[in-house]
């Protein structure tokens, strides 16, 4: 195991995160429905973006295996919170790549997204939907 990152209370429901390897910094703000601000990503939003990023790095191997550029293509993501335990209920991913892409790459494409790690470490009862859209 290794140390990735480092977070730094700021005040007022905003914290900085540091990635150690790189120095990169994110900061994140409580969302407006929970007492914040909104000035930043709230933790729950960057678990959902997390889930979008993740299925696109792990399609753009794919699709680097297969020759394919997915150069360009992106990803919209909703989160969807519940109450009582308040958590992420609900994470949908809209994907939209290229129309280029042979129906063989599509379907390869699709099936990578639904393996990466992230899909595959969050609890069952999160529901996630990942929707290709070509254009």
């Amino acid at each position: 195991m290794s140390r990735i990152a480092t977070v730094r209370y700021t005040g007022n429901l905003h914290s900085d995160l540091t990635h150690l390897q790189s120095g990169n910094v994110i900061s994140t703000d409580a969302p407006t429905d929970n007492n914040g601000m909104g000035e930043a990503f709230s933790p729950t939003d960057l678990l959902a973006a997390s889930l979008g990023a993740c299925a696109m790095t792990i399609m753009g191997m794919k699709a680097a295996d297969l020759g394919a550029d997915l150069v360009g293509a992106r990803a919209e993501v909703v989160k969807e919170m519940a109450a009582n335990p308040r958590r992420v209920a609900k994470v949908a991913v809209d994907f939209y790549l290229s129309k280029d892409l042979d129906e063989r790459s599509r379907k390869l494409l699709e099936a990578a997204a639904h393996t990466c790690p992230v899909a595959q470490s969050l609890s069952a009862e999160l529901v996630q939907e990942l929707r290709f859209h070509y254009e």
